[in-house]
């Protein structure tokens, strides 16, 4: 039985997987019920919306194939333009619709260390480990085999399964498939890879670094050469100077246990503006939700967000710690970064935004209805993943499995505005920040400030707003004391559920200390924004939890608003970003129970609102600059 496995995902330092399962008011604000449109890029005023993940594993992650996972990079490419291919579990995955743009980031950690022992040619086949791995075609032999890598990880001959042959090779391949697959105005596909550094036990420091052109270096930077990602910022400055441009995207802060975000350096130095301006021009982006977790915010941290208990994954990764919630989440660094700025003059957490899925299945997530989990052969089934009882009861006497993978999401994607599909077009994006993240499905927003931003009726409305703005990514300076206008909208996915409202997230640092609130600025159904109490009523959206069908009728498929402050203060530095939130459907554990004849498991979530979260737009007072 895979339950063997618990103990050897625990010695995997490195590994991204887990634990094995044992058995305002709004003014001028409009809404309108439309047809939903096709989720591929069309044109919106001179920009289209671009979907992609950049966050995905392959046979080359040791962790990976060791799951089960022998997809090769193309196979990951092939996917991502909606072609099937099969899960390790022997069922076939695919897209409802092909995405924009994808990066494969294997582990350089090991990179195709553990399937090279399968390779009778390569010097790692003769190694002790690899006697019975020219022979995996039972469950049985796979497991004995991960039992005996485990066990070999934590000795001081670890360092025996790094090959550089077998390392240089499998970079240019991964390099290689990009190039093949890329096709510039269909399809972009990014050289890329996971850095992936931990510090403590199992504090997630982890990036994934993608490069914007079709070169890469002849190795990739990993742990093995230095945990610190200062090192590996510097690296990427390196890089640059040999006209490799590059950028790290970090993810699953969630996981950090307070390290990703910390107000101190790698080696515990107070953060300064040389420390800002380096991770700044190397680290623009954070991923803010994934299949472990997602990593907004947490209710500790903004006990007065209704929707911050969101797809909270409590724990470290590969681990049964509790990951510390101060300095693991993105809002919390955005604001402890005002706070930088207003004091010492420099901001060392001035984020965009997007997320991703981090599969080790070469391929994206799933989604709630069809949802295929991360780890291959280890949660491929939903007893696995502790959504459906076990035939027998545990010897504490839980009827569900032991493990996290309860935790885990269905999610997420990237979403960029760029002018055409092309490696440049979209790196360009990312850099700027006029990118947002999904919990999954592929809702557009758009997001605009300035002194005077169009009325909803203009025609070419956003071409207008960046003529007198910003769009999201950007930053203001005040012109007066009046609060700047904030031109919102957001389309739904056709193949999710309807939009209930627009929000805004807005921090600013007052008498030294950062505050933080939360505004509707559109409700669905034409409802109107309370003036006191900054909310939308119900729209009284449902889920019927006997079959997952949901409201008909309810929400819109298009919200938009021109939004202004109501406590703008001028001599405040602060920062805006839009969360959209979709009605209620089932989670995917939900999903799970109720095809499979079980009732929904009760300290589970049964329903979600999947969401989307624009960059923030920042303000600054003109007195302090």
């Amino acid at each position: 039985m895979r339950l063997l496995l618990l103990s050897m995902i625990l010695l995997i330092h490195a590994c991204d997987g887990g634990t094995v399962p044992d058995s305002k008011p709004a003014t001028n604000a409009s809404t309108t019920t439309i047809e939903p449109e096709s989720p591929s890029a069309e044109p919106v005023n001179g920009k289209s919306a671009y979907f992609g993940d950049l966050h995905v594993h392959t046979m080359y992650s040791f962790d990976a194939f060791i799951f089960g996972t022998t997809a090769s990079p193309d196979d990951a490419y092939e996917f991502a333009k909606g072609d099937a291919i099969e899960h390790p579990g022997g069922f076939d995955m695919q897209l409802r619709a092909p995405l924009d743009f994808y990066g494969v980031t294997d582990h350089a950690f090991y990179l195709g260390s553990i399937r090279a022992m399968t390779d009778p040619s390569t010097s790692l086949s003769k190694h002790d480990l690899a006697t019975g791995m020219h022979d995996l075609d039972t469950a049985a032999k796979r497991r004995s085999q991960f039992q005996r890598i485990g066990e070999f990880l934590r000795t001081e001959r670890r360092m025996e399964l790094l090959d550089q042959d077998v390392f240089h090779d499998a970079w240019e391949d991964i390099k290689a498939a990009a190039n093949r697959h890329n096709d510039p105005g269909n399809f972009t596909a990014f050289i890329a890879y996971e850095y992936t550094s931990s510090s403590g036990i199992q504090e997630n420091l982890h990036r994934n670094v993608i490069f914007e052109g079709d070169r890469g270096p002849d190795f990739p930077m990993s742990r093995i050469d230095s945990s610190n990602p200062e090192d590996l910022w510097r690296w990427m400055d390196d890089l640059r100077d040999q006209g490799m441009e590059a950028m790290a995207i970090p993810h699953n802060s969630n996981a950090s246990n307070g390290m990703m975000f910390n107000l101190v350096d790698f080696t515990g130095n107070p953060l300064d503006a040389a420390y800002a301006d380096l991770r700044m021009r190397n680290e623009p982006l954070v991923e803010i939700s994934q299949v472990k977790g997602t990593s907004d915010t947490h209710p500790a941290l903004s006990p007065n967000d209704e929707w911050a208990d969101f797809e909270i994954m409590s724990l470290r990764v590969a681990s049964e710690l509790t990951s510390k919630p101060e300095g693991s989440y993105v809002r919390e660094a955005l604001m402890n970064g005002l706070e930088f700025q207003q004091k010492k003059g420099f901001n060392p957490f001035k984020f965009g935004i997007i997320a991703a899925s981090d599969t080790h299945n070469a391929t994206y997530a799933g989604d709630e209805d069809n949802y295929w989990s991360k780890v291959g052969l280890l949660d491929d089934e939903p007893v696995e993943r502790g959504s459906v009882p076990m035939p027998e009861p545990r010897e504490d006497g839980n009827v569900y499995a032991k493990t996290y993978f309860d935790q885990w999401s269905a999610a997420g994607l990237t979403g960029v505005w760029a002018e055409e599909n092309t490696r440049t077009s979209i790196y360009s994006a990312f850099r700027r920040k006029e990118t947002f993240g999904t919990s999954g499905p592929r809702i557009k927003v758009r997001f605009f400030a300035g002194a005077d931003m169009p009325a909803l009726e203009t025609d070419d409305i956003f071409r207008e707003a960046a003529k007198s703005g910003v769009p999201m990514g950007g930053e203001l300076t005040s012109e007066g004391d009046a609060s700047p206008e904030f031109l919102i909208w957001a389309s739904r996915d056709v193949y999710s559920a309807p939009l209930q409202r627009l929000q805004v997230i807005k921090a600013n640092v007052r008498d030294g200390n950062t505050v933080e609130r939360v505004y509707d600025a559109a409700c669905s159904n034409g409802g109107k924004v309370d003036p006191t109490t900054h909310r939308c009523p119900d729209n009284g959206a449902t889920v019927n939890l006997t079959d997952c069908s949901i409201s008909a009728g309810v929400g819109d498929g298009e919200l938009k608003a021109v939004w202004t402050d109501p406590d703008f203060d001028a001599t405040e530095h602060a920062f805006y970003y839009v969360r959209v939130l979709e009605n209620p459907v089932c989670r995917w554990s939900t999903w799970d129970a109720i095809r499979n004849d079980a009732e929904p498991r009760p300290d589970l979530h049964a329903t979600i609102q999947e969401r989307a979260w624009s960059s923030p737009i920042w303000f600054n007072p003109n007195h302090h600059e």
